[in-house]
């Protein structure tokens, strides 16, 4: 059954702005831009503001003093027309802030199904897949790219132009200066990796044969003591040609930052130990950190 919007009397909604079917909009709302669209069955809790040329999927849920699509931060911004889009089944907690991007026809992204918690912030040029979670007080920087289903943990920072890969999991109050691998889980300042993100793959559907080739992947990146490109070309000839594999080293190759604990500086990020060597044994150590 579809019904019309339910505004509060108190919500102030620009003149054109899209409203789709059993959208909710509580007390004291600001949409501010006439270029605004809100899906069908979003729900926009009280006091958030919303500016721009915003796009908010269906099902989305954005609770009390968010800030979605106003004004970059880049003091580069000339007054270009640059989008804000949100995907589908996201929830966007208390007091996050998602800027509008910077260049004409530029866009910052958002994917379906993303929890993304109190207090982030995502700033201009940056894409976020689906199924990511940033945990609270989670900020990426300008330009910034996470793929499907990371997981940011809390008051954590990431560099513009730096990368996080597809199933990646960075540990709370971490730094992120450079690119991290998919499938791997780490943590801390210094970043320090410990392998695979098990948990996380177990979760995800990956199975037994497929987390042993990421394990042996991860292993020849940054436990043989070869060079980037040597590694590389190892995982592509000597393990099984499995997408996820493939990924990795696309990936891996396609960094401009570089990948964290491979850039130059060797001190700032040193290398961890070994880990075990069985998939059970690196599961066990995923789920201690």
């Amino acid at each position: 059954m579809t019904r019309s919007p339910k505004i509060h009397p108190t919500a102030v909604i620009a003149p054109g702005v899209t409203l789709g079917e059993n959208v909710t909009i509580e007390a004291y709302v600001v949409i501010n831009s006439p270029h605004v669209m809100i899906e069908d069955n979003v729900t926009i809790k009280s006091f958030v503001y919303i500016d721009g040329h915003t796009t908010i999927g269906s099902g989305t849920t954005i609770y009390p003093s968010s800030s979605i699509g106003t004004k970059t931060q880049d003091l580069k911004f000339r007054g270009e027309t640059t989008y804000v889009k949100i995907g589908k089944n996201c929830e966007i907690r208390e007091f996050v802030t998602i800027n509008s991007s910077c260049q004409e026809g530029s866009v910052v992204q958002v994917g379906d199904n993303c929890l993304i918690m109190a207090y982030c912030h995502i700033a201009h040029n940056c894409v976020v897949g689906n199924k990511v979670i940033m945990s609270n007080n989670a900020m990426l920087a300008g330009h910034v790219t996470v793929e499907d289903c990371v997981v940011i943990a809390g008051m954590t920072g990431v560099h513009q132009f730096a990368r996080i890969g597809r199933n990646a999991m960075v540990g709370g109050m971490s730094r992120i200066t450079h690119d991290i691998p998919p499938y791997t889980i780490g943590a801390g300042i210094p970043f320090k990796f410990g392998g695979l993100n098990i948990i996380g793959l177990k979760r995800h559907g990956y199975d037994l044969v497929t987390r042993r080739e990421l394990s042996k992947a991860f292993k020849l990146l940054y436990r043989s003591q070869l060079r980037v490109d040597e590694a590389l070309d190892r995982i592509e000839k000597e393990l099984l040609p499995l997408p996820e594999v493939k990924h990795f080293v696309a990936f891996c190759r396609l960094s401009k930052r570089g990948l964290m604990g491979l850039q130059a500086n060797d001190e700032e990020f040193p290398q961890p130990a070994e880990e075990e060597e069985s998939d059970e044994a690196l599961a066990v150590t995923s789920a201690k950190k």
